[in-house]
């Protein structure tokens, strides 16, 4: 693993324009899309110390959700709440499909690699890995920046593609999508989607979050889109934590809607999991040793460990403490949620920027990367998206 400067491709911009990727740059001029920098790894890399981790802890997390899906106490203490547990049981029962989810984890090239938290919800950086990420590469091999057979860990949208297949043979052709259509990457994460699911085959309806209504049939209410068509299969960028919580989440449980995410996978979008895997698997390679704030053995971590939030993204609420002191913290919305505690990772640092992986699953299967850097030891908002490729053999 390897950290390269390189220089930007001069239309890069007019790429994205080209690719429909109009969120690379926030309102306040931050570049979320930086492709100065790139990384690089071997195949072995790539295949051991990646790909079969990110299969492995896919299947502990599909395990523990099974278990939590049938127990309250479980659930309890990840604070869902009671009326909802019925609907996370149901939906694990019947095995509601699953579409997609990004493992965050810390690797310097050495391994193994350590889970520092499972974004199985609403992860965004989707467009980025699987469509703009393999246009870089595509244009530095054909202009000879790169090798001609570099290569890059990422299949992403062909197994989008065939999972949405898979669900369309499941759940039925018609899918609606929603977001909250004012935040430009939740747009244009659910409009990349849109259009996988429009090329499998889906009729494809985008709709925003405030439009979607609730309309009473005999014994139920249906969600229905703002023309009054029932919605019967919904991808959400829109956390399930929110739906619980917004007036109409009562309603969810009879409505005979299927969402994806389903409602089993709320569990492993809770940072409670990473101590909940601990008590299972102590020791394994790729976990690092982690506690809810009320557990005293969270003091078995020492002085040097990671607050992190039950519910939290972006780093919001999120502590570093190194030797009993504060290294970095993050102010946030999510102080509500409870904590849990975790072993630090030495997150690698090249050239004054650390690194953070996020490896995809689609489906049940690894499908690709990409690498977030940051300036200081927590992603944040401010942190940056950038490309790697596998050296050629």
């Amino acid at each position: 693993m390897r950290r390269h400067i390189l220089n930007p491709r001069e239309d890069w911009r007019a790429v994205a324009a080209d690719d429909g990727y109009d969120f690379h740059t926030t309102e306040d001029g931050h570049e979320v899309w930086s492709e100065s920098a790139a990384y690089s790894f071997t195949l072995a890399q790539i295949e051991d110390d990646l790909e079969a981790p990110t299969a492995e802890l896919h299947r502990l997390c599909l395990d523990l959700a099974a278990e939590i899906a049938e127990s309250p106490a479980l659930m309890r203490r990840l604070g869902i709440p009671d009326w909802a547990h019925g609907l996370v049981t149901r939906s694990q029962c019947v095995r509601d499909p699953h579409l997609y989810g990004r493992f965050d984890l810390a690797y310097d090239g050495t391994g193994p690699a350590k889970l520092l938290e499972y974004n199985a919800d609403t992860p965004t950086a989707l467009f980025e890995t699987a469509v703009f990420q393999w246009r870089w590469l595509e244009d530095m091999r054909a202009s000879d920046a790169l090798p001609a057979d570099a290569d890059q860990f990422n299949s992403v949208h062909e197994r989008l593609l065939a999972r949405l297949v898979e669900i369309r043979a499941r759940a039925g052709n018609a899918l609606h999508l929603t977001c909250m259509t004012e935040f430009p990457e939740d747009r244009g994460t659910v409009g990349y989607l849109a259009d996988c699911a429009a090329q499998a085959d889906l009729k494809v309806r985008l709709v925003d979050v405030s439009d979607i209504g609730l309309r009473q049939e005999v014994g139920r209410q249906t969600f229905v889109d703002r023309g009054g068509e029932p919605i019967r299969l919904l991808f959400k960028l829109y956390p399930w934590e929110w739906l619980l919580r917004d007036s109409f989440g009562p309603a969810i449980v009879a409505s005979g809607t299927t969402f994806l995410e389903p409602a089993w996978k709320m569990v492993l979008s809770n940072k409670g999991i990473l101590p909940l895997l601990w008590e299972r698997h102590p020791g394994h390679p790729n976990l690092l040793p982690a506690y809810f704030e009320a557990d005293p053995r969270k003091f078995e971590l020492g002085m040097s460990f990671a607050r992190k939030p039950l519910l939290g993204r972006e780093g919001a609420n999120v502590t570093i403490v190194t030797d009993g002191q504060v290294a970095a913290t993050e102010d946030g919305p999510y102080a509500g949620s409870g904590y849990v505690r975790q072993a630090l990772a030495p997150i690698p640092d090249f050239d004054g920027r650390r690194v953070v992986i996020g490896s995809w699953v689609v489906g049940d299967e690894p499908a690709g990367m990409i690498l977030r850097e940051s300036a200081g030891p927590i992603s944040n908002d401010s942190s940056q998206l950038v490309p790697h490729f596998i050296e050629p053999t």
